[in-house]
């Protein structure tokens, strides 16, 4: 079993690092908050509300969320079943189609929106408090205290981006003259109205809240939904943007399973949705909604090693935290690398493996999988071996001495080499690309005259969210460039497929439904569409009759 003191040391690990005061004492007296991150257990158990109609309210049943560490019950979650669901549906449809604001309509909220930022980015600035959001997140989604805190960071940043007239400055219109005197067309960026927001585990805070933001600044009314498992970071970042200024009533936040909320979003019929998670789920609500709906899913992410081998440390150690950071558990991980001959003639499969077994449970470096058991993860490994010259370069085994439930998964960080023909060939590409959310990538080598067999691999696969061509050769990145669709490609020495910083879009791409994140183009592109006016005031020329009919 876990030592006792693993949790907590886990949690405080990289805050020591800081060698900064302690900031536990703080969270009990943060104005906004109604949980103190560090105590919540299966003893002092955390509770979760529902938000509708500018009311905080419980519910009649109450989901168990167990501690991803322990399996303790730790935080209990007001989740609405069927008979539930009305106030959130008549809540929606007080908006109308045209939003809560438009550049015709309630122009002084995009000014109150850019306070709210304001406000809400100098409060996460403070760091009691991003130590409170870091904390809260590692102890339902289990990662590094420098991965949690980086989340935060990324959300603050964004937050700073659209202070003041920065909100307005995203509904800039443009005109065009007409045919003749008094004729102008002028286009305009509108919301949709009532719109949904679904999130998934992994990014409790920074998903939420900059799609949330987003849909706000446009002149949306969001109805959100955060996976249960991670909903109280963004109940409590509600409560603490509600005391920067945001009105209650602007946003609903509703806890349900799943199915539940699939029957909310056909009986409110969101005049838009976002969704942020699996393909299988994302695929049935693009039919349930009619297409009215943009999908940031699930992403099996390429790296290509080039010809040019520099900085072995470097490649090495950012391969690392593309795959194994957050434990795998990022849309954007490393899912795949394809490895030119004179890398695999160089240190870096070995650097990797001494790399990643540095990855300890005590820190959460590496830590509890949330979507795939235990079995799920070795069982798929286990059928990439029996393919013909497959072999396991590290890993490969569960985490030890632990006391994480049974119902999430818990392995060692496991590579597995699989040579590029056979990958290629039909009754192995789909299982080699399946995409395993885990600490778990699968590695392979070309020669500089197969380069056109890797791109082969990556025109057949159906995800294209991020990839990085690791190269400084103009030629060879041109190469896969044109050659390629991914919607956030990093390309250079420093290339990358994890990161998704706030100055930057995030997003796929091949995909009309695809959906960006974090950028004014992201935000205009999700949360509006176009609407043209046509002005033609006249006059109307002095010698005008009516002409023959046409």
């Amino acid at each position: 079993m876990m030592n006792p003191s693993l949790r907590n040391r886990a949690l405080r690990k990289g805050a020591a690092s800081l060698d900064r005061i302690s900031f536990s004492r703080f969270a009990r007296f943060l104005s906004f908050s109604t949980v103190n991150a560090e105590e919540v257990s299966g003893s002092q158990p955390a509770e979760v509300h529902n938000l509708v109609k500018g009311s905080w309210k419980k519910s009649s049943g109450w989901n168990a969320i167990v501690d991803p560490l322990n399996g303790e019950p730790f935080i209990k979650v007001a989740e609405v079943d069927d008979k539930g669901l009305q106030p959130f549906v008549e809540s929606l449809s007080q908006c109308p189609k045209h939003g809560l604001h438009n550049p015709f309509k309630a122009p002084e909220r995009y000014l109150m929106l850019g306070e709210v930022s304001t406000k809400a980015a100098y409060k996460l600035s403070l760091p009691e408090v991003s130590n409170f959001f870091a904390k809260l997140i590692q102890r339902v989604s289990p990662k590094s205290y420098q991965q949690a805190l980086g989340e935060v960071v990324v959300t603050q940043k964004f937050l700073e981006n659209f202070c003041g007239d920065q909100v307005r400055f995203l509904a800039r219109s443009f005109a065009i003259p007409g045919n003749h005197l008094g004729q102008q067309s002028h286009g305009f960026r509108w919301p949709y109205g009532p719109v949904a927001i679904i999130t998934p585990f992994n990014f409790p805070l920074e998903i939420p809240v900059l799609q949330l933001m987003g849909a706000l600044y446009m002149g949306n009314k969001p109805l959100l939904k955060v996976d249960s498992k991670v909903c109280i970071v963004m109940e409590q970042m509600l409560r603490l943007l509600h005391e920067c200024g945001l009105p209650a009533e602007d946003v609903d936040f509703v806890n349900s399973d799943g199915n539940v909320m699939n029957k909310l979003l056909l009986e409110a019929q969101p005049r838009m949705t976002l969704f942020t998670g699996s393909s299988r789920v994302a695929e049935k609500l693009a039919g349930d909604l009619r297409g009215r709906i943009k999908l940031e899913d699930a992403g099996f992410d390429w790296k290509i090693l080039g010809p040019d081998v520099q900085e072995e440390d470097y490649v090495a150690w950012v391969c690392d935290q593309d795959a194994y950071a957050c434990s795998g558990q990022k849309c954007s991980a490393q899912s795949v690398l394809f490895m030119h001959q004179n890398w695999s003639e160089s240190s870096l499969l070995r650097k990797l493996a001494d790399l990643a077994s540095r990855r300890k449970l005590d820190d959460l470096t590496v830590g509890p999988v949330l979507t795939m058991t235990t079995g799920g993860m070795l069982g798929h490994m286990n059928k990439l071996l029996e393919i013909k010259g497959a072999k396991l370069l590290f890993g490969g085994k569960a985490l030890e001495n632990h006391s994480i439930p049974a119902i999430y998964g818990a392995i060692e960080p496991t590579a597995v080499f699989v040579p590029l023909e056979e990958i290629l060939k039909d009754e192995y590409y789909e299982l080699v690309t399946k995409e395993i959310f885990g600490p778990f990538q699968i590695i392979t080598e070309y020669k500089h005259q197969q380069l056109p067999l890797v791109l082969d691999a990556l025109e057949r696969m159906q995800a294209h969210l991020t990839a990085a061509v690791v190269s400084n050769d103009p030629l060879f990145q041109q190469e896969v460039i044109k050659n390629s669709v991914n919607g956030t490609t990093y390309v250079g020495l420093r290339a990358r497929t994890t990161g998704a910083p706030q100055n930057h879009w995030f997003g796929p791409a091949g995909d009309p439904r695809g959906a960006g994140i974090g950028t004014p183009e992201a935000i205009r592109l999700v949360w509006s569409c176009h609407r043209e006016v046509i002005y033609d005031i006249g006059p109307v020329p002095a010698n005008w009759r009516t002409p023959p009919p046409t």
